[in-house]
């Protein structure tokens, strides 16, 4: 039964019924909802056998999640931004051990400068960790992606982010279908480790490998986690006839005739959808690829979907310093001879709107531009800091003379 809800609210009562045993949490904007409300739902639940942990860093989350894991029980946190970071080294380990652990990320800017608002930086930097990571159009598919993460993580024994935008789906209240606990039940079998730390059967896990064999453990992980590429769509296939929902790898809108195919992940590609109708209105044969599974990356899937097009634009929601955009390198990799362009939208929670994405997107179908572009960039206030730079030889921090020129009126070189 669908209900009015908030989308962090959704998740913790959907990673609830996937029977956690280990929830480690330390609260980070804008994930603190998830947490919190598990916590509080937890403590309300007579009986369980969950166990609801608050730690002192997002190190120590993820730390926490490696030994419950690796001694055979079922474990999810969440997190965003900086904590993500913060879990940088304990994320890798998590993957080099094969640990199915289900992570949350409420996607949102890094720092510096500070920002908390929505875009995919952080998940973005941890692309190649080693997890499965999957971004979510919208609440209801965020609510749907932690059923199947966590049976992806436990039939493949490997790690599984959920990617969520912050604030734009986090704190979103929109009617949603939370499954219900005998269909999660059914769907998701009790966990089965493919190997468990027990005293009785004494072993040693993240042992010292040298070269020999290092190469091999690295394949083999390679193997394992390009898995998930055909393991997905028979998990979206079961998990449709028992919910009439389908979670694909990706999504198709209006691709068959399109000459230019956008492609983005996240929840941007609802307002692609009205830019794309947008632009078919005014005669562009425009349409739109939606990416939920981004890594490992379903190339034959993407190349099917792109195949027919004239040209590609890749919509980043991260800006990567010396390439532009990390999504597109892959699209470029996987349609090789297809012009293959980025457009960078909504950095650090600017809005995204229809009318300038219909804008943009019209532009590069005709061919007016080309290369990588930034969505309603501030030439203006670049120009303006680029030329203080030129001039001074102590310019100060370019965050600060940046937002002093973006208020109303700006401010003059000096």
């Amino acid at each position: 039964m669908r209900e009015l809800i908030e989308g962090s609210q959704a998740i913790a009562e959907t990673v609830l019924r996937c029977r956690p045993e280990v929830v480690p949490a330390y609260p980070i904007t804008p994930q603190t909802h998830i947490v919190e409300r598990i916590g509080r739902l937890l403590k309300q639940s007579a009986g369980t056998r969950a166990r609801f942990l608050t730690v002192e860093s997002e190190f120590a989350a993820m730390s926490v999640a490696i030994g419950a894991s690796a001694a055979g029980s079922r474990t999810y946190t969440a997190t965003a931004s900086q904590g993500l970071l913060y879990m940088a080294e304990a994320l890798f380990n998590a993957a080099g051990l094969s640990l199915p652990i289900v992570l949350t990320v409420a996607n949102r800017a890094i720092g510096a400068p500070i920002n908390i608002w929505n875009d995919q930086s952080d998940s973005m930097s941890m692309r190649d960790c080693g997890w499965i990571q999957l971004y979510a159009q919208d609440n209801q598919q965020a609510v749907d992606l932690h059923v199947l993460a966590f049976r992806l993580a436990e039939q493949l024994s490997v790690p599984v982010m959920v990617c969520v935008d912050g604030f734009v789906l986090t704190h979103a209240f929109e009617p949603l279908e939370v499954p219900a606990q005998d269909l999660v039940d059914d769907f998701l079998p009790a966990l089965v480790p493919e190997q468990l730390l027990a005293p009785a059967e004494p072993m040693t896990i993240g042992a010292m490998v040298g070269p020999e064999a290092f190469t091999e453990v690295r394949y083999l992980a390679y193997q394992q986690h390009a898995g998930a590429i055909e393991l997905l769509p028979e998990l979206s296939a079961a998990y449709q006839q028992r919910t009439g929902r389908a979670v694909p790898a990706l999504s198709c809108y209006r691709t068959e005739d399109a000459d230019l195919i956008a492609l983005a992940l996240g929840s941007v590609t609802g307002t692609l959808r009205a830019a794309v109708d947008q632009a078919r209105q005014a005669g562009h044969r425009i349409g739109l690829v939606g990416l939920t599974l981004y890594r490992p990356f379903p190339d034959a899937q993407v190349r099917a979907a792109l195949g027919r097009a004239r040209r590609v634009v890749v919509l980043e929601r991260a800006m990567a310093a010396g390439a532009g955009g990390a999504v597109t390198a892959d699209v470029r990799a996987a349609v090789p001879g297809l012009p293959v362009h980025t457009l960078v939208a909504g950095l650090g929670g600017r809005a995204v709107s229809e009318q300038s994405l219909a804008t943009a997107l019209i532009a590069m179908a005709d061919g007016r531009v080309d290369g990588m572009q930034v969505l309603d960039l501030r030439t203006d206030v670049v120009e303006r800091e680029s030329a203080r730079r030129r001039a001074a030889v102590r310019p100060g921090p370019a965050a600060v003379n940046l937002l002093r020129d973006s208020a109303p009126g700006g401010s003059r070189i000096h």
